[in-house]
Formats: C-alpha cells, sequence, structure tokens
C-alpha cells in the first residue's frame, strides 16, 4: 500500500506542471474577478524559459472560472516597452485565451518593469479596457512575473497602483532582486511575495495562488440574506443593491432612495421617484414640456383630429369649434356655412422660391386649400386660380378652369414647387396682364364681381414690385398679402390695398399660418356685390340693353342740363 502511494506521488511529480495544475481539484470558483498578468519577456528570459512562463499561464487558466460575468483575464508583456496581448475585454472563452498565449512573441530587450505597472494601472485596468467600474467592486488582482532587477523605478509607482486599489502579486525567478518584489507587492508580503528558483518551479507559485483565489461560493449556498444581489469576494461576500435602491444598516436590505425628497426636482407639478431618479408628472389635462420639469394646459387642437372647419379652441380636458365673423357653426359642430353673401374671382400668387423650401411649400399648399374651404366655389359663385412664381412666372391653372372646391383643391395638391428666386414684380404684371382676363376665366367687368388678388410671399422682392402693385389697385383689383418669416413689412404694405390692417397678414414661420385664415376669411368674403340669389346676365341680352339704354339716357340729359346752365353763366359773367 505504502509503494503504491510513492508510486502515485512519483507520478505526480513527473506530470507536466500545466496538468498538476488541473490535478490539484476540479475548477475553483473564484467569483467576480479582474486578472492581469504582467509577464517579463527581457533578453535574460532564456527561449525555453519563456516557453516554460507560457505553459504556466496555460495551466493557471484552465483552474479559473473564466467569463464576463465571472474571471475576466488580461495579459500584457514588457521589456524596454510594453505590449498588451490581450485587453481584460478581448476574451470571454479560455481556448482564445490560450491560443493569444501560445502566439505570444518575446520582446527581449531590457526590463522597463516600473513603465509595465503604469500601463497596467492606467490602461489595462482602465474600464475602455474591459476592466468593471469601481462601484461594482470587482476585485482587481495584477501579477508580476520577472526574472531580473529593474532598469527603473517601481516602488511610486507600485504604491500608486496598490492605492487605486490593485492587489499585486510579485513573482520572481532566479536572478529576480527580492528588494524590488517586496517593493512591489502588495502587504502582507509573506502572501503576496514569491520567489522560486527556476522557471522549471513556477508551478509551485501557480498552485499556491490558485488556492488563495479559490473560495467558497458563499452566494450559491443560498444563506446570505441579501435582499437583491449577492457579489462573491476572495473569502467572503457582500450584498449589492438594484438601481435606484441603498442599502440598509444591516447590509442585507435595499430601501428605494425616495429622489424627491432631496427638494432639488423643481417639478411644477408632482414629483415621482423611479429606479433611475426623479421623474415629473403632470396633472391631467397638462403635458410636460422638453424641459422635463414645466407642465403646460394640453392643446387638445394639436393633439385630436378635431375635424374643426375653422378653429379649434382648447377648453381644459375638452375643444370647440368656432367660425369666423359672419358665419355660423353648422348642427356637426365642426363646419360653418359657406361664404355666401357674394360671388368673387380669386387670384393667389404664392412664391416657390428657394427660401421657401419644399416641405413648407407644402404647408403653403394646404393653407391655400384651406381657404378653399370656405369658399363657394362654383362657375356662377366663385372662382379661383393659381399662379406660382419664382425667378419666372406659371399659371398652375386660370380662374375659369374649375368649377367645384374638391377640383381646385385636387390641382393645388398637384402643383410642383419651382424653386430659384423672388420676383414679386413680374408676377403681379402677370396677374393684372393675364390671371383677370376674360380669355383666363374672369367675368366681364360689366357684372361688378369683386376681383380679388392674394399674395404668398416668405422675403423680399428680387424685382421692382411698386410699378404693378400700384396698377393693381388702379384695376380695381383688391390686394391681400400675406408674408412669413423674412417677408419685409414695406413690400407687404406697398403691395396691399387700403387699410393696411385689413390687408396685410403676417406670421412669423410657415407652421404657425393657419392664425391667419381668420383675417382672411372675414375679408374675402365681400359684404357688397352680387348675391347669391342674384342671377348673372350677358350685357347682349334684351333686359340689359334696354337698362343700359334708359342709365345712358339719363345721364344725358344730365349732361345736356349742365351745358345750358353753364352757357346762361358764362353769359350773365359777360354782362
Amino acid at each position: 500500500m505504502r509503494g503504491l502511494l510513492c508510486w502515485l506521488v512519483l507520478l505526480f511529480l513527473l506530470q507536466p506542471w500545466e496538468s498538476q495544475l488541473q490535478l490539484a481539484g476540479p475548477r475553483c470558483h473564484t467569483g467576480p474577478l479582474d486578472l492581469v498578468f504582467v509577464i517579463d519577456s527581457s533578453r535574460s528570459v532564456r527561449p525555453f524559459e519563456f516557453e516554460t512562463m507560457r505553459q504556466f499561464l496555460v495551466g493557471l487558466l484552465r483552474g479559473l472560472n473564466v467569463g464576463p460575468n465571472a474571471t475576466r483575464v488580461g495579459v500584457i508583456q514588457y521589456s524596454s516597452q510594453v505590449q498588451s496581448v490581450f485587453p481584460l475585454r478581448a476574451f470571454s472563452r479560455r481556448e482564445d485565451m490560450e491560443r493569444a498565449i501560445r502566439d505570444l512573441v518575446p520582446l527581449a530587450q531590457g526590463t522597463m518593469t516600473g513603465l509595465a505597472i503604469q500601463y497596467a494601472m492606467n490602461v489595462a485596468f482602465s474600464v475602455a479596457e474591459g476592466a468593471r467600474p469601481p462601484e461594482e467592486r470587482v476585485p482587481r488582482v495584477a501579477v508580476i512575473v520577472t526574472d531580473g532587477r529593474p532598469q527603473d523605478r517601481v516602488a511610486e509607482v507600485a504604491a500608486q497602483a496598490r492605492a487605486r486599489g490593485i492587489e499585486i502579486y510579485a513573482v520572481g525567478v532566479q536572478r529576480a532582486d527580492v528588494g524590488s518584489l517586496r517593493a512591489m507587492a502588495s502587504p502582507p508580503l509573506d502572501e503576496h511575495v514569491f520567489l522560486v528558483e527556476s522557471f522549471d518551479l513556477i508551478q509551485e507559485f501557480g498552485l499556491q495562488f490558485q488556492s488563495r483565489l479559490c473560495a467558497i461560493d458563499l452566494c450559491a449556498e443560498g444563506t446570505h440574506g441579501c435582499e437583491h444581489h449577492c457579489v462573491n469576494s476572495p473569502g467572503s461576500y457582500f450584498c449589492r443593491c438594484q438601481i435606484g435602491f441603498v442599502l440598509q444598516q444591516d447590509q442585507r436590505s435595499c430601501r428605494a432612495i425616495d429622489y424627491c425628497s432631496f427638494g432639488n426636482h423643481s417639478c411644477q407639478h408632482e414629483c415621482v421617484s423611479t429606479p433611475g431618479g426623479p421623474r415629473c408628472h403632470c396633472r391631467e389635462g397638462h403635458d410636460l414640456q422638453p424641459d422635463g420639469r414645466s407642465c403646460q394646459v394640453r392643446d387638445l387642437c394639436n393633439g385630436v383630429d378635431h375635424g374643426c372647419e375653422f378653429q379649434c379652441v382648447s377648453e381644459g380636458l375638452s375643444y370647440r369649434c368656432l367660425c369666423p365673423e359672419g358665419r355660423q357653426l353648422q348642427a356637426d359642430g365642426k363646419s360653418c356655412d359657406r361664404c355666401r353673401e357674394g360671388h368673387v374671382d380669386l387670384v393667389l400668387l404664392v412664391d416657390g422660391s428657394k427660401s421657401v423650401r419644399p416641405q413648407n411649400f407644402e404647408l403653403v399648399k394646404r393653407f391655400v386649400n384651406q381657404i378653399v374651404d370656405f369658399l363657394d366655389v362654383s362657375p356662377e359663385g366663385t372662382r379661383v386660380g393659381l399662379v406660382q412664381f419664382s425667378s419666372r412666372v406659371r399659371t398652375e391653372f386660370p380662374l375659369g378652369r374649375y368649377g367645384t372646391a374638391a377640383e381646385v383643391k385636387q390641382a393645388v395638391l398637384a402643383v410642383e414647387y419651382m424653386e430659384r428666386g423672388t420676383m414679386t414684380g413680374l408676377a403681379l404684371r402677370h396677374m393684372v396682364e393675364h390671371s383677370f382676363s376674360e380669355a383666363q376665366g374672369a367675368r366681364p367687368r360689366a357684372l361688378n364681381v369683386p376681383r380679388v388678388g392674394l399674395v404668398f410671399t416668405d422675403g423680399r422682392s428680387q424685382d421692382d414690385i411698386s410699378v404693378w402693385a400700384a396698377r393693381a389697385k388702379e384695376e380695381g383689383i383688391a390686394m391681400y398679402a400675406v408674408g412669413v418669416g423674412k417677408a419685409v413689412e414695406a413690400e407687404l404694405r406697398e403691395i396691399a390695398s387700403e387699410p393696411a390692417e385689413l390687408h396685410v397678414s403676417y406670421a412669423p414661420d410657415f407652421g404657425t399660418m393657419t392664425h391667419l385664415l381668420q383675417n382672411l376669411r372675414g375679408s374675402i368674403c365681400p359684404e357688397e356685390g352680387i348675391s347669391a340669389g342674384t342671377e348673372l346676365r350677358s350685357p347682349c341680352e334684351c333686359e340689359s340693353l334696354v337698362e343700359f339704354q334708359g342709365r345712358t339716357l339719363g345721364a344725358l340729359e344730365s349732361l345736356t342740363l349742365n351745358h345750358i346752365l353753364w352757357g346762361w353763366w358764362r353769359g350773365l359773367e359777360g354782362k
């Protein structure tokens, strides 16, 4: 029996030390650990010795519980310079680590151990390289293996590393300087300084080091009492709370942090504590503003499809629809009666210059269609034409083309954006000379149908507008000017009829144009003119001729009487 035992011991000693580390027992559970090996690959380390060190690392890895949530391993080698073999974040599988270690080529230069410690402290153990943040309290361990005396200072930089919470093991082989090992290692020195006679015996350190790292998984026993999380540490454990909770005095139970009680949340209405911090909530009928603190009464008109034809007004938790002055809200509570006080020939001049931009041009088209919605569009009622202008002028559709509001709105949506310049004067000339001609669909002047021009622009004209703005008003066209953004007020007033307060409208941006509809609706619907029930007659019809003859004879009689009186007055002056 005793001989058999001796045979087993001899067999164990003959095993490669890499296998001995594996035979020492089952793989230990180390708990979360960030472990960095700092390997001396200076020229004093001979090739076969470096190979022994390589096998030592591989064997040690096989005894560790490696993984992203367990032990993370990084390796750096140094001589006169420092080289990262692989960082902590590189590998989560042991096989990948072993492959990188077996491909390791020594640097074979000087021995700058202090430089290597500084690199480990500032780089290898950084969060960017894969180390877990300090607040997670995951142990950080550095194992320095060297065979000679450092060629730089190590005491000061090693002290800095230890002060940052890095536990340092110093392993010296053969010619290593004991004083330097003790200057580098963490206390107690008898547990962190190892000196072996040759690289062949480095496995002795491996076995001792492995036994120090291996610990009983106290968290797995289920007796820790932690309310949230149990975290293993070498030989012990500690409790950790979820985000938004704080550990109680018993070091086991957790309490939600009441962030609102700190008094610095600045919430206008209500503060609610969440795991991520304080959150402001608003009372019913209010919306939280972008600053995350203030509240504003909810504008239901913007948040729902209210369906109001003219204007929607929010009232607390509800809303109501309004119609412009002179128009009545219909039974559906949304639509308004049509503009039927008179007939209009309406030409819209729309700015399609480059400054408007495509998305805003779509808003302009929608705005035009909102104007069309309140008009009684028909061949006998209101006729609508549309002209777009930029560096040139284009009639999109004349007054006489469409006979219903639906046809006009469909044509407006089909208009394509022109871009380029802003020739407002040219557009006014086109309107005066062409758009209100009978050939374009305008009704004869004898019918006394009001002619209305509405100019929409967002900037300064690149040509003169004064001549044709004045000419339009001389031709009896009631002119309205709508400006947006950088539109020039002086130009808007020059285009518009008097008084300017009733004929000029302005919006600071395209998104706020809808508030102009109220003014335009009240203005474009004429108070005087041919009523909706009046039949439009041709001036060549018999009744029209008789009426014309009567008016003409009356005028001639008046002129004759005036002539007689004038002659009589001149005669008196002669006497």
